[in-house]
């Protein structure tokens, strides 16, 4: 019996040098990113692996709550070991009040390559509509679906060098009229989850225990106001 991990596969660059730092040799599965799209989807398929993993005492589930997806989440045979947070976001900035100071200066929509990898993000929509209805019309409609954005801000978390991105965010942000800066990540969460430092940032449920709207809506103030940047754009995954 030991540990495995199911992590959603935006963060699988980080979470490989988590496990390089920390030296831990559990077991991973990923579930696709665009599934977030989706939370039903989501949460269908978080269970269904949930539900193939045997012979482990504890899985780690590197996802935020995203809305609502992990509600009703349980294994009938293992530990659940999750970060306390709305998104990935805190779980890449290192914690849910970084994101909240940050989010606080004005309207951010955060960024990593692992978002514009694997997601249908943004950037993708943007390239979408550039391609169907022109630059004009594209800045109109970018506009609307950005609402109180202001930024673009991406995350260096490390474990990636930020110039193979960074002319490709730089540019969108300079047509839609948007901020555009970097500010460094923290695997401090991936590192405590890892090591099984489980405190207060951390939601642990004994096997038959399941995810409630009380674990979800208490998780941070963040919930109450920014339940996805992506989901609600319906683009991405709060």
């Amino acid at each position: 019996m030991g540990t495995a991990i199911l992590a959603c596969q935006t963060l699988q660059a980080e979470l490989t040098l988590a496990i390089q730092e920390t030296k831990v040799d559990f077991p991973i599965i990923y579930v696709e990113s665009g599934l977030h799209n989706t939370p039903e989807l989501l949460h269908k398929r978080i269970q269904e692996e949930i539900n193939r993993i045997d012979n482990v005492d504890t899985i780690l589930l590197l996802f935020g709550y995203c809305g609502n997806s992990l509600l009703g989440i349980k294994s009938d045979r293992s530990k659940l070991v999750l970060p306390k947070v709305d998104d990935c976001i805190p779980l890449l900035l290192g914690s849910c009040e970084a994101r909240k100071s940050i989010s606080k200066e004005m309207g951010t929509y955060f960024l990593t390559k692992g978002w514009l990898d694997y997601e249908k993000n943004l950037l993708k929509e943007y390239e979408r509509c550039i391609e169907r209805y022109g630059q004009a019309r594209t800045s109109k409609i970018m506009k609307i679906m950005l609402g109180h954005y202001k930024r673009f801000m991406l995350i260096d978390t490390g474990a990636y060098p930020v110039e193979s991105v960074l002319a490709q965010t730089k540019d969108i942000a300079e047509r839609l009229n948007l901020c555009h800066d970097i500010t460094p990540g923290s695997l401090r969460l991936f590192h405590k989850l890892l090591q099984g430092e489980w405190d207060e940032e951390f939601l642990v449920l004994e096997p038959g225990e399941a995810v409630t709207i009380s674990d979800i809506c208490g998780s941070s103030d963040a919930a109450q106001t920014q339940i996805g940047q992506g989901a609600s754009l319906k683009l991405y995954g709060c």
